[in-house]
């Protein structure tokens, strides 16, 4: 399979992620857990790689899977750095408003790159550079409003703190997704026994998390597992799939492209969000979406498009036979 048909459908299911968790709420609020989903997620991208790995150990071809334990122990890794992240999100949210977060989470675009460059060792084109800094401005352009909005005047007003969190946040998604990376090529291995690794600690990290949270709620709702599909309707359940199935399509690309092709499949998602949430919720387009679709686009083009189709390459002037002069050389040497 192509990477850009599986890019294309990382696209679709990550806009319509956010339109499906806001139609599965009832009068504006959750009628169920919304910690359960991540773990249920994590249960479901565990399933369907477990059940290829079955087929594929069926096979008359066996699978490649290292079981030794300096190769697993590096597996918790990238779900260890979600989880700080996930508290950085949370402290950065303290410090600064929502417009404001949203428009620093586009450093992350960025700091992918750096990370790309430093820890994997990718070497990128100046012109890949320009490509990459346009898609964060690109990104960043559509989601600033109208300077009339009181929204414009607070994006320079926040604590310091709120800004270093900020960045740190970009850092430690740009460290999570480059480090996936880092292990699904690091070997041979079988791509679905790497998945069962990946999501058997996921599984494990996001089971801690309710148990954490019944911990903190005196277990007045009970324990977590006897809730845990409270309030589910088949809404809830396809936001489920659909944030399983992303993740298995993300696994993809760590595996057989890269970093910088997820990074914009997941921009050009939020802006088709941004787009059909203007048809669904009768979002109002700004002149800044419109500007911030054409930058991407560029980006886009920029990126990957060959260089002999951006630029216009002078054409090698071919002499004609006819036209070349015979010269006469005296061939006498001196004696």
């Amino acid at each position: 399979m192509q990477w850009y048909v599986v890019a294309s459908v990382l696209t679709v299911l990550t806009s319509s992620q956010g339109i499906l968790t806001t139609l599965s709420q009832t009068n504006g609020r959750y009628r169920y857990d919304y910690a359960t989903v991540p773990f249920l997620a994590e249960a479901f991208k565990l399933l369907v790689s477990s059940v290829f790995l079955w087929r594929e150990c069926q096979s008359s071809t066996p699978s490649r899977m290292t079981t030794e334990w300096k190769s697993i122990r590096l597996y918790p890794i990238p779900s260890i750095i979600y989880l700080i992240h996930n508290n950085v999100q949370f402290a950065t949210l303290m410090y600064v408003d929502t417009s404001t977060y949203q428009i620093m989470g586009n450093l992350k675009i960025v700091t992918t790159g750096i990370l790309f460059r430093l820890f994997l060792r990718r070497k990128l084109s100046n012109l890949q550079w320009m490509a990459i800094v346009l898609l964060a401005v690109g990104t960043t352009t559509s989601q600033v409003k109208g300077c009339g909005e009181a929204s414009c005047d607070s994006l320079f007003s926040s604590p310091i703190q709120g800004y270093m969190l900020g960045i740190l946040s970009a850092c430690l998604s740009a460290l999570a997704g480059v480090y996936t990376e880092y292990l699904m090529k690091k070997n041979n291995d079988s791509f679905y026994w790497q998945n069962v690794q990946l999501y058997t600690f996921g599984a494990i990290f996001n089971m801690a998390r309710l148990v954490l949270d019944d911990f903190r709620g005196g277990f007045e709702k009970g324990p977590w597992w006897q809730r845990l599909f409270n309030g589910y309707s088949t809404m809830t359940w396809m936001v489920v799939l659909n944030l399983g199935s992303t993740g298995l399509l993300v696994s993809w690309l760590m595996k057989y492209a890269d970093n910088i092709v997820k990074v914009y499949s997941t921009s050009m998602a939020m802006l088709l969000t941004m787009v059909l949430s203007v048809f669904l919720f009768s979002f109002k387009p700004t002149v800044q979406l419109f500007l911030g679709i054409i930058i991407c686009m560029m980006s886009l083009h920029m990126y990957f498009v060959p260089l002999s189709k951006l630029v216009d390459l002078p054409l090698t002037v071919k002499i004609a036979p006819e036209s070349v002069t015979e010269v006469p050389v005296d061939r006498r040497t001196d004696s």
